[in-house]
């Protein structure tokens, strides 16, 4: 049927006319012989000139991740990613013999330990996980035990346990606090293993400079004297009016007073030796007794302006420099002297104060 013998004289307009025709052309058409011409055809891997297949694309480096189906994905080609301690794993030489146990950290990260040693240093099975006794085949793969714990704050425990350093981890302070106090949940002695011979005994210490009134506390908390001794030394820059509530707890009455007895010493000890003025030399015709008081007044002010200001830290340096200039206003060599060697006394005395708990 052709377009003028469907519509011969019929005044539509152009769109309907083309719909009708479409509609006619759809009766028309044999959709069998259609799908059967379809599925005919050769699909076949298409080849170049020379007879190879043509190469395959690579695979996008950075892939769209997967929908979130709550399907399973049975992708045999998935890669499955372990986080193992590159400290703690399978083939460590910790030991003679190969660690019989892995401990699995709350960010999935495995650590290959070994079973004696963790029973030996902890005296409640390590927070109860670790069974005494482990039955298992040799060809058989070490059985894994979840702990409560992030992978930065158990690579910490398990290094001390272990006595081996993790500085070059550089673990954060508050990652080696939170290690320290999780030894007591873990059943490990805190004084037995942070001794001063430990690695984590120096790690420790050398954050003194940065947080001298959190590891002081730390040290007070669990009554670790040999590393509150060093540390006290770093609290007499800082006033005590900074120490909290919160501190002041932790450190408990005992620490707490030895620190307070520190900074007050030192403050009185160094008023007692400032007080000390030059002694007299015997009369000379050129210098009587009278003539020597000069030497003590302005001894007597530069001591005054540095007691307004006096503080436990203060440094032989500074002692130095504001009390030897007053030497240089006289003009009786023996008090030159006197001066320079009470000045010198001085300084040798401040240094002798202990500067500890």
């Amino acid at each position: 049927m052709t377009w003028a013998e469907a519509f011969p004289s019929t005044p539509f307009c152009p769109h309907i006319r083309v719909w009708i025709y479409l509609n006619l052309l759809m009766e028309y058409i044999s959709w069998d012989k259609t799908i059967q011409t379809f599925g005919d055809m050769d699909y076949s891997p298409t080849t170049t000139k020379s007879g190879g297949h043509l190469p395959t694309p690579p695979r996008s480096i950075n892939d769209s991740p997967p929908a979130n189906t709550g399907k399973l994905n049975l992708n045999p080609d998935a890669e499955t990613i372990l986080s193992i301690s590159t400290t703690f794993f399978s083939n460590a030489h910790h030991r003679a013999r190969q660690p019989d146990i892995a401990l699995l950290s709350t960010d999935s990260v495995y650590f290959y330990v070994h079973s004696d040693v963790l029973l030996k240093a902890s005296n409640n099975q390590f927070r109860g996980i670790i069974p005494t006794k482990i039955l298992r085949d040799e060809d058989e793969e070490q059985p894994v035990f979840a702990v409560p714990e992030s992978s930065s704050v158990l690579n910490v425990l398990l290094h001390a346990i272990y006595e081996l350093s993790c500085a070059h981890y550089a673990p954060p302070f508050d990652t080696l606090v939170a290690a320290v106090e999780a030894m007591p949940v873990y059943g490990v002695d805190v004084k037995a293993t942070i001794k001063p011979s430990a690695p984590l005994f120096n790690l420790l210490l050398s954050q003194a400079p940065l947080f001298p009134f959190q590891l002081y506390a730390l040290a007070a908390q669990h009554d670790l004297f040999d590393l509150a001794v060093p540390t006290s030394s770093h609290l007499l820059a800082v006033p005590l009016s900074r120490l909290t509530d919160e501190l002041a707890e932790r450190m408990g009455a005992v620490y707490l007073k030895r620190l307070l007895f520190l900074h007050s010493g030192r403050t009185e000890a160094l008023k007692r030796i400032l007080g000390a003025a030059p002694h007299p030399h015997p009369p000379t015709a050129n210098c009587d007794f009278p003539a020597q008081k000069s030497v003590g007044r302005a001894w007597a002010l530069a001591t005054a302006y540095l007691m307004w200001d006096i503080r436990p830290d203060l440094s032989t340096r500074t002692l130095d420099s504001a009390l030897r200039p007053l030497g240089e206003h006289l003009a009786c060599e023996d008090c030159k002297n006197a001066l320079g060697q009470r000045v010198k006394n001085l300084v040798v005395e401040w240094s002798m104060v202990k500067r500890t708990i």
